[in-house]
């Protein structure tokens, strides 16, 4: 009996994010799992469009950023010169976590280095963006008492925590 993707469901997913210029920003060939219906690691809108599928089929999903990635918040952007930086953190794309006075850490991109001046910004490098998910449906399967509860794949699912 054919699966359908459905409550309760484990189902993994291959999928693509594009920008909106069409740009690839990641892809995952591997499957990734999730508990449909278990408000797990999918963006609400992506769940939604699964509902009902079966293995095979592909579904391609617009988000705009306030159903994706969110805004970007300038407020979690910061500039500074360069030599303030330490040396293993001025070079673009490289990643520190920062803690403010109340303990809660975030964790900072280097995204723009100019004129003696370094840029870190702790939005998602597609805050601000629409963007275009193509979902690929490769496995359906009842889900155990144990993964319902968790709201897991008892295999760990392997979805990107940047998927909700």
């Amino acid at each position: 009996m054919e699966q359908i993707v459905s409550r309760n469901k484990v189902v993994h997913i291959t999928y693509t994010i594009r920008d909106e210029r069409g740009r690839l920003f990641e892809q995952y060939d591997l499957p990734v799992g999730y508990v449909h219906g278990a408000k797990g690691p999918l963006f609400e809108k992506i769940e939604q469009m699964l509902e009902g599928r079966k293995v095979g089929d592909r579904v391609e999903v617009t988000l705009t950023p306030r159903e994706g990635f969110g805004e970007h918040k300038p407020e979690l952007t910061f500039t500074d010169d360069i030599e303030n930086v330490p040396p293993q953190h001025r070079q673009l794309g490289s990643e520190v976590m920062f803690e403010n006075e109340r303990g809660e850490q975030m964790l900072f991109r280097v995204t723009r280095i100019e004129d003696g001046r370094l840029t870190v910004d702790a939005n998602h490098p597609l805050a601000g963006h629409t963007v275009k998910f193509v979902v690929n449906v490769v496995a359906v399967r009842p889900a155990t008492l144990d993964e319902i509860a968790n709201g897991v794949p008892a295999d760990g699912g392997g979805a990107s925590s940047r998927m909700h």
